[in-house]
């Protein structure tokens, strides 16, 4: 979340970087520095009443020591009354305190001055393409190949679960199992630490990272035990650092992780939404680094970069796309999207985000770190990015290696399956 300190230092600033995402502020700033001076005025009132008290103390001991008891009694009368007052106003505090987060949390992260206006994704600035989008001797979608060499089964998940809970057979789970390998050990080579985090956090997690309140419609609530699945590795690596400050010699922080991710995708329907296009289940690599907030730009073009690779070593047609103002998300402050290109659906789909929060979530998750030879401590820096998801990217291999005999499988994956081919 922004910073109070930011709301009032750069008001202006923050209604004008915030009309880039098409969020209109005005009264939600004047109502958050409202309630910023009435939680001021009540710690001042606060501090003056409990130095009236302790003044009166002070006193009343010396009307003890020199014996002037009726004196003594009467002035302790009215440390009850200040007592009253003292609790009126932390009382005043708390609530005070408590609107101003509850309204802050309402504000969108302000997006990089990068970030072009733009109602949608139809406004999104393609900044690369690369590879070659192949030339096929038979067109199928996905959806018919994966029945063909039955290596995907949707009717079997939809009896086990529900829609959008595929079930991976044979060649095809191990087709998917060779993506996340590879995916982890590319991130390795990069220089990131693996993590294996729990896929259900609680609500303090999901708040941290800015999934709640904002997408908490999009989340599996387990309600008896008030637990998140969660959406993305994101959220629980990132919480390792929950109310921790960090030191210099700390950075830089790179994590990756495997795991299934969990989203409700309510509202989504239709032909673009078919087959491994968009899941309720689905399986991602994730890679999350903490950084100092002057390295983090570079860290996200060494992520964006990572991303890429991935991508040119696949051998699929990609491009990437700079993220305006009406698509980014809430809690990002610049985002880069990857799409591949579908040579059977003839469609661009999209199997990676990388994003630089800047400090919205480290405000909300207080994670902050101590510069050398520095008193105070900082809030550092967040960013994350899919390395990748499977879903489009199975997607896109099964399409586009599609061939009379089979279906290709990438040279890169090939040490991974032990085999080169779905026949």
């Amino acid at each position: 979340m922004l910073t109070i300190k930011l709301i009032r230092d750069e008001k202006e600033r923050v209604l004008e970087r915030l009309k880039i995402k098409n969020f209109d502020a005005t009264n939600l700033v004047e109502q958050i520095i409202d309630c910023d001076d009435r939680r001021k005025d009540f710690q001042l009132r606060k501090d003056n009443l409990q130095m009236q008290m302790n003044e009166l103390s002070k006193e009343i001991g010396k009307l003890f020591a020199q014996g002037k008891k009726e004196e003594a009694e009467i002035a302790k009368q009215k440390t009850v009354e200040l007592k009253e007052q003292i609790k009126d106003a932390e009382n005043g505090f708390t609530s005070a305190e408590k609107e101003l987060n509850d309204l802050i949390v309402l504000l969108p992260n302000l997006p990089h001055d990068s970030v072009k206006p733009g109602k949608g994704e139809d406004d999104n600035e393609i900044i690369k393409q690369g590879g070659e989008i192949p030339v096929l001797t038979q067109k199928k979608p996905h959806w018919e190949l994966i029945k063909e060499y039955n290596i995907i089964d949707f009717e079997l998940g939809t009896k086990i679960t529900g829609a959008g809970f595929p079930v991976y057979l044979g060649k095809g789970a191990k087709l998917q199992r060779a993506l996340i390998n590879f995916f982890l050990d590319e991130a390795e080579k990069a220089g990131y630490t693996e993590v294996l985090p729990p896929l259900v956090v609680n609500e303090d997690s999901g708040f941290g990272t800015g999934q709640l309140p904002d997408k908490e419609g999009q989340m599996y609530h387990v309600t008896a035990d008030n637990f998140y699945l969660i959406p993305t590795a994101e959220v629980p690596v990132t919480n390792l650092y929950r109310d921790v400050i960090l030191t210099e010699k700390d950075f830089p922080i790179k994590n990756m992780a495997y795991s299934a991710c969990f989203r409700r995708e309510a509202g989504s329907w239709g032909a673009h939404v078919r087959g491994l296009n968009r899941l309720h289940q689905f399986d991602k690599v994730e890679i999350v680094q903490i950084r100092k907030p002057e390295d983090s730009y570079n860290a996200l073009e060494e992520m964006k970069t990572h991303v890429e690779n991935l991508l040119v070593k696949l051998k699929l047609p990609y491009r990437i796309l700079r993220l305006c103002g009406g698509d980014i998300s809430f809690t990002s402050a610049l985002t880069f999207d990857f799409e591949v290109f579908s040579a059977a659906q003839e469609r661009w789909l999209e199997v990676s985000s990388v994003s630089n929060f800047e400090d919205f979530q480290t405000n909300r998750l207080k994670l902050r770190y101590k510069p050398d030879n520095e008193k105070k401590t900082r809030l550092a820096h967040s960013l994350n990015g899919s390395a990748l998801a499977l879903p489009r990217i199975m997607a896109a291999i099964i399409e586009n290696y599609q061939t009379e005999q089979g279906i290709i499988v990438p040279e890169v994956l090939i040490p991974f399956t032990g085999f080169d081919i779905i026949s």
